[in-house]
């Protein structure tokens, strides 16, 4: 019996405050200020990555987060940006060559906005191409290559703000910040360093004795209290831009840039949809409903598309930050409006209080944040399954430090593309056995060979032969019928090694009748129709006959438009059980040791063509 359709909100709006409760407002207004203390300052600090004015991290907890909980499905899923988007904008704008200009100029924030939206709509048209289970079937290895990728191009390229150096690349490549941070050791302000110690420091102490606790608000507060308090800017610690109080201004989008900001937009929004779909599920209470990945489509483009005309970085779910809102009990997106009204009232009230922030508090957050995208269990969890794709998570960690990390999202995506052909192309048939239930799946079938034995049965098919007693564990039944059953749908990517292999099987149980069982497809293409036809013509070259059962009424229709299904019909060839082809298949064959023949391919006996028996090249 189906499962019950998840109930969804009438108006469309707001689905996660269907059949909310009024009682349950206290508990996710705590849960936003509480998410609010994480998301805020972390926004900031990945802003930083962007190697774009702190306030831009903020503006990314305002609308974003609001068009999430008008749209989105996920009750704890909080929207603001991640370590992995805030490095690929990066990437983006440092290779955009009509960006000039100081970190905050006009040229570079209009980029940034034409970028945001770019994201937005390739989401939205992704969304009404229903592309959702398409897009995340980006491997698992895949993601665990770009997240190692991203995590260490942006801790080395915290070194130089931790050490208190003059020189800070962002954007260029894990390569070249190797290569900055190396030279920042030769510009090293101690007092900086002690700050930043003393941030790492606490910012692992509180994250693991006092996990509720919002660590980057304490270390971040911490920061800004030794900046204002403490002298340490006369001592040469470096502080954050001036942030400007007040809302962000509307940002209209320069067309000009577009197309050079199209193939990073396309990496920014795969991974901003892969993350968020991600995060929604790992959050997900198991008494909530099912994650949509359309609908999370059209919330996260959205989501990018209204805020890019703010000059936001790419919204995107984060893990830490949402996992901070379901630890603190979240029940729905009432948690994100409070975050971000938090986030508008510090623009407003607390900019000045933020200039006095220091650099390396906010690598320090940045730092701790991203280390964690290096998961080395991951990798070695990959070993346990398939040694192929724990190279293939290699592969695209190098290629994204070495060729930067859009290459490695493009190249994480074509060895995605790889792996889902390569699991496609394989057979979908398996052999079936009668047992004392009825025909079912026999555990040992019959392997290729070259040479069968007298019977036409082969011993190392694990088969009957003339010798040995029948039984019920037999993959044919003593008189050349083999059976066969698809065990999915067959596609264009699958039907040539099906046919192969169906082909190899019954060469190797010398079959004369083979009987092929169809229940599991539901759709058939004229590639795979063609295919069938031709494997129906080989056996009948080499005297078998097929048969189709278990077609699905449905199907009949479609298959007809081929002159061969129709043929088959005609000849009786299509019937409704195995058990009505084991007399209708044997009726044609005589015996094979009354009746001399030509040897065919397999090395089985074939009767020659004549009154009694089928032609080898009878029509299919």
């Amino acid at each position: 019996m189906a499962a019950p359709a998840s109930p969804r909100a009438p108006w469309g709006l707001f689905p996660t405050l269907h059949g909310y409760r009024i009682a349950s407002l206290r508990t996710d207004v705590l849960a936003g200020l509480t998410a609010g203390a994480v998301v805020v300052p972390q926004a900031m600090a990945y802003a930083t990555i962007a190697d774009l004015p702190v306030q831009y991290g903020l503006y990314t907890c305002m609308l974003p987060m609001v068009v999430y909980a008008a749209l989105g499905g996920s009750r704890a899923l909080s929207m603001s940006t991640t370590s992995t988007i805030a490095t690929l904008v990066a990437t983006s704008l440092v290779g955009l060559s009509t960006v000039s200009g100081g970190g905050d100029s006009e040229a570079r924030i209009r980029a940034l906005a034409t970028l945001t939206v770019l994201v937005g709509v390739m989401l939205l048209v992704a969304r009404v191409l229903r592309l959702g289970s398409l897009v995340q079937n980006i491997s698992h290895a895949t993601l665990t290559g770009i997240k190692a990728s991203v995590g260490l191009t942006v801790a080395v390229g915290q070194v130089p703000k931790l050490l208190g150096a003059r020189e800070t690349l962002h954007g260029h490549g894990f390569v070249p910040e190797l290569r900055a941070a190396f030279r920042a050791f030769s510009d090293v302000n101690g007092t900086t360093v002690l700050l930043s110690v003393v941030s790492l420091a606490a910012l692992v102490l509180v994250s693991r004795v006092w996990p509720r606790l919002p660590a980057p608000l304490i270390v971040v507060t911490g920061g800004i209290l030794a900046a204002t308090f403490g002298g340490i800017t006369d001592r040469g610690v470096s502080l954050v831009s001036p942030i400007p109080a007040g809302l962000p201004a509307i940002v209209l989008p320069r067309l000009g840039d577009a197309p050079h900001l199209l193939p990073a937009a396309a990496a920014i929004a795969i991974m901003a949809f892969l993350e968020s779909v991600a995060v929604a599920r790992e959050v997900r209470n198991r008494k909530d409903p099912r994650i949509d990945p359309d609908q999370e489509l059209l919330a996260v483009g959205a989501a990018s598309l209204v805020g890019g005309f703010t000059a936001v970085i790419p919204a995107a779910g984060g893990f830490s930050q949402s996992a901070v809102a379901q630890r603190a009990g979240a029940r729905s997106q009432v948690v994100s409006v409070v975050t971000a009204l938090l986030a508008v009232l510090v623009a407003i009230f607390l900019a000045p209080v933020l200039d006095h922030m220091p650099e390396a508090t906010l690598g320090a957050v940045v730092l701790v944040a991203t280390l964690g995208l290096v998961d080395v269990r991951e990798f070695r969890a990959l070993t346990r399954f398939d040694m192929s794709e724990l190279w293939i998570a290699v592969a695209t960690t190098l290629v994204g430090l070495l060729s930067g990390l859009l290459a490695g999202v493009a190249a994480g995506v074509l060895m995605t593309l790889f792996i889902v052909l390569r699991d496609l192309d394989r057979p979908q048939v398996e052999v079936l056995r009668h047992g004392p239930g009825g025909w079912e799946p026999s555990p040992d079938e019959p392997l290729q060979h070259d040479a069968p034995t007298a019977g036409g049965v082969s011993h190392a098919a694990g088969t009957t032969d003339p010798t040995s007693d029948p039984g019920p564990t037999d993959t044919s039944t003593g008189t050349g019928l083999l059976v066969l059953r698809l065990r999915g749908m067959l596609y264009t990517a699958n039907v040539r090694p099906t046919v192969e292999r169906t082909a190899q099987l019954v060469r190797a149980a010398s079959a004369r009748t083979v009987v092929l069982e169809v229940s599991a497809m539901d759709w058939v293409s004229s590639t795979v129709v063609d295919e069938l036809e031709d494997l129906d013509d080989e056996l009948a070259e080499n005297g078998c006959r097929l048969f189709l059962t278990g077609v699905a009424p449905a199907l009949e229709p479609r298959l007809r438009a081929s002159d061969w299904f129709r043929e088959l019909e005609a000849q009786g060839r299509v019937v409704s059980t195995i058990d009505a082809v084991e007399v209708a298949g044997r009726a044609p064959h005589p015996p094979e040791t009354t009746t001399p023949g030509r040897a065919t391919s397999s090395g089985a006996d074939v009767p020659p063509d004549g009154p009694g028996t089928p032609s080898a090249s009878a029509p299919s």
